[in-house]
C-alpha cells in the first residue's frame, strides 16, 4: 500500500497507518514533508522547539530533524513497539520524502478520514516546516 501524505494531518494517518501495520501490510508513506500538524504556527514550533531542546545528545530523547523520519517516529508512538508484533510492524513501515523513483508510475492511496480540507480549523503548518525551524533543510 502506498499512501500519499500530501494534505493529511500526522496524527489521524498514523493511527490508520498504525492499525494497517499491525494487520499485517506493508505501508510505503510518500511526501512526508508535505503532512500537516493542526495548530497555531507559533504554538507548535514551541512544542516541537521544547521537545528537541529537551535532554541531552548523549542520554536521549532523541528527536529527528528530518521529514521522513519524523513521520515514522509518530507512526512507531502509536504501535506496541517494545513487543514482537509492534517491532515486526515497524519495519514494514517506509517512510520518503518527496517522490521516490520506485514510485512514480504508481497509484497512491489517500486516507479520507485523515484528510485536512475537513478540519473545520484553519490553523496548520507542514512538517517539513517544522523540520526546517528545527534546524535541517529538506535536502
Amino acid at each position: 500500500m502506498i499512501i500519499d501524505a500530501s494534505n493529511l494531518l500526522l496524527g489521524r494517518m498514523s493511527t490508520v497507518v498504525a492499525k494497517k501495520a499491525l494487520s499485517g501490510e506493508k505501508i510505503d508513506i510518500i511526501n512526508c514533508e508535505n503532512a500537516l500538524i493542526s495548530g497555531r504556527r507559533n504554538m507548535v514550533l514551541a512544542h516541537y522547539r521544547h521537545k528537541k531542546e529537551r535532554g541531552t545528545y548523549k542520554h536521549g530523547p532523541f528527536f529527528y530533524s528530518m521529514p521522513d523520519k519524523f513521520v515514522k517516529r509518530t507512526i512507531r508512538d502509536m504501535l506496541p513497539y517494545r513487543t514482537k508484533r509492534g517491532l515486526d510492524a515497524y519495519k514494514k513501515i517506509m517512510c520518503y520524502i518527496g517522490l521516490p523513483d520506485q514510485f512514480k508510475n504508481t497509484t497512491t492511496q489517500t486516507i479520507q478520514v485523515a484528510n485536512a480540507e475537513k478540519l473545520p480549523i484553519l490553523y496548520k503548518i507542514s512538517v517539513g516546516e517544522i523540520c526546517n525551524q528545527l534546524g535541517r533543510s529538506l535536502k
